[in-house]
């Protein structure tokens, strides 16, 4: 459903859906109704100023019906934010796509605390493409090329390239692994467990409510394919890099496909144990990086490959 208001300040305006009826009046009374308590003088002074509209674009005031509207759109009041320190760089950009290199600890779009600091609206600000949308999603926790669509016009055939999974991708990870003789996995072990590519399958599920997901029993749907590249580090801090193709894109796969191999991913604070919430110490990002994507471009019907130009910095050498 496309919104009647423009994007303003690198953010899409907010949709709110009224109800069909209940003790209110007014859209109004409703909008008081849910944020009341949180800024009333705010929500009448968007009423007065035009700035909540309906699906046609008309603006609401006072005393208009709460049954004459499904859908009405306004802007939220951003909160103030603190930048944080990672910087995003545009790998590749052209009338229809837009690559960009996005670094640890930035989330791809707007939600919950981070707004503006946003590598979606980062973007949008810097260069003025209001039109922008990511045509998928990394972790803020986790690095690298992230495809965008610049051209409305274009974007369903982008679009349509990921939900067949035409989509290649190609992770990094690094993984901590024991002194030679410890009771944990070592290299040793690792170049063992690790001879052969292994392919993890099974049925993933992750609640809205709740920060992990985890591995449940039933058909599969998520499956990884992970290759050891190296193992290095001095010997008493010994690291494994590995590579990771995922044929699905489940929340949080490739973290729990990895400790579930027992391998799991540098300075991750979810798996395989979940920690203590700690402030972000930009000094220790999650060894996981998205290396590259490849596809066949559905407008000159090229085979297309972009990679990251970041590295991870606990890579063995």
């Amino acid at each position: 459903m496309k919104s009647p208001l423009p994007v303003r300040d690198g953010v899409n305006a907010t949709r709110l859906r009224l109800p069909a009826e209940g003790p209110w009046d007014t859209a109004l009374d409703y909008m008081l109704h849910r944020w009341g308590h949180i800024d009333p003088e705010g929500i009448l002074a968007r009423f007065d100023g035009g700035e909540i509209v309906g699906m046609d674009g008309s603006p609401l005031d006072r005393a208009t019906p709460l049954e004459e509207h499904t859908f009405i759109w306004y802007y939220r009041t951003l909160p103030p934010e603190e930048r944080l320190p990672v910087e995003i760089t545009v790998l590749h950009r052209d009338e229809h796509v837009l690559v960009a290199d996005k670094p640890h600890f930035l989330p791809t779009t707007p939600g919950g605390a981070y707004i503006q600091e946003s590598a979606l609206v980062r973007l949008r600000n810097a260069l003025d493409l209001p039109d922008l949308i990511p045509m998928h999603r990394l972790d803020r926790m986790t690095a690298g090329v992230l495809l965008f669509s610049v051209n409305p016009d274009t974007r369903g055939k982008y679009q349509v390239l990921f939900e067949r999974r035409a989509v290649r991708k190609e992770y990094e990870c690094v993984s901590a692994l024991a002194p030679a003789g410890a009771a944990a996995h070592d290299a040793e072990w690792a170049a063992e467990r690790f001879a052969a590519p292994v392919v993890v399958r099974n049925r993933m599920e992750k609640r809205r409510d709740y920060l992990l997901a985890s591995v449940v029993e039933g058909e599969p749907n998520a499956e990884t394919r992970v290759s050891l590249e190296r193992v290095g580090g001095p010997a008493d801090a010994p690291r494994a890099l590995f590579r990771l193709e995922p044929h699905t894109g489940k929340t949080h796969q490739l973290r729990v496909h990895m400790a579930g191999l027992g391998a799991g991913i540098l300075h991750d604070p979810f798996y395989p144990v979940l920690l203590d919430q700690a402030p972000d110490d930009y000094t220790r990002p999650l060894q996981l990086l998205a290396r590259g994507i490849r596809f066949r471009d559905p407008l000159t019907n090229r085979e297309t490959e972009f990679r990251s130009r970041l590295s991870l910095q606990e890579s063995p050498a």
